[in-house]
């Protein structure tokens, strides 16, 4: 199937509700190159973070890929020890040099710990936007505790929680919080760590529709609204994971993985919210 016949990826709010992340895809080479094949082969979203060290590696990506830089929605967070005013600030710049553009479309707090403090932060994530560094603000492994703390200093809601989520967490509650709201979910780790691959209820939803499961999970995930991020570093897997736009569950399907009854997190470090 041609770029031109493949599925583009839906909207939301602006975002691409797929794209490709970029955790642990430390080797320069390979993250760039994991980078350009994602956008030539459709991608138009792409998330890193100043915390993943390859920042610089994602911008090459972007610049060697036959796709204007206009046309990708682009993504990266600050990390905890660098949250106070004058961090966010002076990283952000760093970061933006890193990815040699001249803006971010989202710029998140990766987490509410370490050096994060609401009215502190979050003004100068503002001023980033108001300054033209970037074009929306991100939060990142927050709760609804934190989302309402930075509602009440941003005098809005954030544009994106950007979270663990996949058929294994799927977050009723931030879900339940998100709807009605102007939020929107990422999910970080769609795919729990390669946890769904041995799921039943995926596998027989994935021998149903003759994919992966992989697929399945990510399409699941854009039934409920959310934007996935899955990392992928082979140009198989960036294709494989592509290829979940082409997958429609049904009621039936959404309901079967909705019922699996096992609640696993991948992600949880001694300064997660949640401890």
């Amino acid at each position: 199937m041609s770029q031109d016949e493949q599925r583009r990826a839906p909207l939301a709010n602006g975002m691409p509700m797929l794209g490709l992340g970029t955790w642990q895809n430390e080797d320069p080479d390979q993250c760039a190159t994991s980078v350009r094949t994602a956008l030539e082969t459709g991608y138009r979203h792409v998330d890193t973070a100043q915390a993943y060290g390859n920042e610089e590696a994602v911008g090459q990506g972007i610049a060697d890929a036959d796709v204007p830089r206009e046309d990708v929605f682009l993504a990266t967070k600050v990390w905890i020890d660098s949250l106070g005013h004058d961090d966010v600030v002076e990283t952000t710049q760093e970061s933006l040099r890193r990815l040699d553009v001249e803006s971010v479309d989202l710029l998140y707090v990766h987490w509410p710990a370490g050096q994060y403090d609401a009215e502190e932060t979050l003004s100068a994530f503002q001023e980033l936007v108001d300054s033209g560094l970037v074009d929306r603000i991100g939060v990142s492994n927050f709760e609804p505790r934190h989302l309402d703390e930075a509602r009440d200093v941003l005098g809005e809601d954030p544009f994106a929680n950007q979270v663990e989520m996949h058929p294994l967490l799927p977050q009723a509650d931030l879900r339940e919080y998100a709807e009605g709201r102007d939020l929107e979910l990422v999910a970080y780790s769609p795919l729990a760590r390669g946890e769904v691959f041995d799921v039943p209820e995926v596998q027989a939803v994935a021998e149903k529709h003759d994919v992966s499961e992989a697929q399945v999970s990510l399409a699941w995930l854009r039934e409920k609204g959310v934007t996935a991020i899955p990392k992928a570093t082979g140009a198989a897997h960036v294709r494989d994971n592509f290829a979940s736009l082409e997958v429609d569950l049904d009621d039936e399907d959404v309901a079967k993985i909705d019922g699996i009854d096992r609640r696993e997190r991948q992600v949880d470090p001694d300064f997660g919210p949640w401890n």
